[in-house]
C-alpha cells in the first residue's frame, strides 16, 4: 500500500525566520502522525538552514513513527546518521545557494565513495534510500552501490503540471510522467523500492501516486503550506486520502 512521508523542514525555517523556539518541529511531527502520515523526512542541511542537530535528536526520542534522515554524503552526516540510526537515510545532493534540493544525486560519477557510505550505513542497520533523477543510468548505479530504495525526482514533472496550466494531459506533462513511470519500471526490475517526491502538491499528485508499484511519496513544503490554514493534521488527512484514491484507482 502506498504511504505518505511528510517533510517537516519548514516548520523549521518558520521558527527561524525569528531565531526563536517555535513553531516546534517535534509538535509538527505528532501533528502530523495523528493526521496519518506513515513517516517524517527532515533534511539536516549542512549550514543547518533549518532543522538542526538538536531537531533530529527530539524527533528520534520523542516521536513513535519511521524517521527518514535526507543528508549529504559527508563524513559528519554519516556519524550523525549512525548515531541517531532513522529507519531511512536519503542521500541528497546539497548546495550552500540553493533554495531546495534542485536535482537528483549523480551517483554514476562518485560511485566507489558511494558505495562504501552505503555499506557503512547498511552495517548500522540504516536502510539507504537515493534521491535521482528519472535516468536509467543513475537506477543502475544506485543498484550498482547497493542502495535498497529510490526516490525518483519529481520537480520536472511539478514544472511541467504548472507550466501546464495545470493541465495532466499536456504534451510535456505526459512525457515527464511517463520518464518517471519508466524509472519506476526500472528500478523495480533491481529489486529496489520506488519512492518518488519534490513539488508535489494537492493538484499534481495523484498522477504520481496512480504509477505502477510506487510505495512512498515524500511531500513537505505543500503540506506545510496548507497547514497554515487548516492546521497539520487536516493538511495530511487531505493528502493522504488523494494519494490512497489515486492508487485505489489504478491498475497495481
Amino acid at each position: 500500500m502506498i504511504e505518505l512521508g511528510v517533510n517537516i523542514d519548514h516548520v523549521a525555517t518558520v521558527r527561524q525566520a525569528r531565531r526563536t523556539y517555535e513553531p516546534d518541529p517535534v509538535w509538527a511531527a505528532v501533528e502530523a502522525h495523528l493526521g496519518g502520515a506513515d513517516g517524517i523526512t527532515v533534511h539536516l542541511r549542512e549550514d543547518r538552514r533549518h532543522m538542526h542537530d538538536e531537531d533530529v535528536r527530539r524527533l528520534r526520542e520523542l516521536t513513535h513513527i519511521k524517521l527518514n534522515l535526507e543528508m549529504a554524503p559527508t563524513d559528519e552526516m554519516l556519524r550523525i546518521a549512525l548515531d541517531l540510526r532513522p529507519e531511512m537515510a536519503m542521500l541528497v545532493p546539497e548546495g550552500r545557494q540553493e533554495v531546495t534540493t534542485e536535482g537528483g544525486l549523480d551517483i554514476a560519477a562518485q560511485s566507489d565513495r558511494l558505495r562504501d557510505f552505503v555499506a557503512a550505513l547498511a552495517e548500522g542497520g540504516i536502510v539507504t534510500s537515493v534521491f535521482i533523477d528519472a535516468d536509467p543510468r543513475q537506477v543502475d548505479a544506485a543498484a550498482a552501490i547497493g542502495a535498497r530504495v529510490c526516490e525518483v525526482h519529481t520537480g520536472p514533472y511539478a514544472h511541467a503540471f504548472h507550466s501546464q496550466g495545470r493541465d495532466a494531459e499536456g504534451a510535456s506533462v505526459v512525457a515527464e510522467l511517463a520518464r518517471i513511470a519508466r524509472a519506476g519500471a526500472a528500478i523495480r526490475g533491481h529489486g529496489m523500492r520506488f519512492n518518488a517526491g519534490h513539488a508535489l502538491n494537492y493538484f499534481n499528485v495523484q498522477p504520481v501516486a496512480a504509477l505502477d508499484g510506487v510505495r512512498e511519496l515524500h511531500i513537505g513544503h505543500a503540506i506545510v503550506s496548507r497547514a497554515l490554514f487548516v492546521g497539520m493534521r487536516e493538511a495530511v488527512r487531505e493528502m493522504k486520502r488523494l494519494i490512497r484514491e489515486a492508487a485505489a484507482g489504478s491498475t497495481r
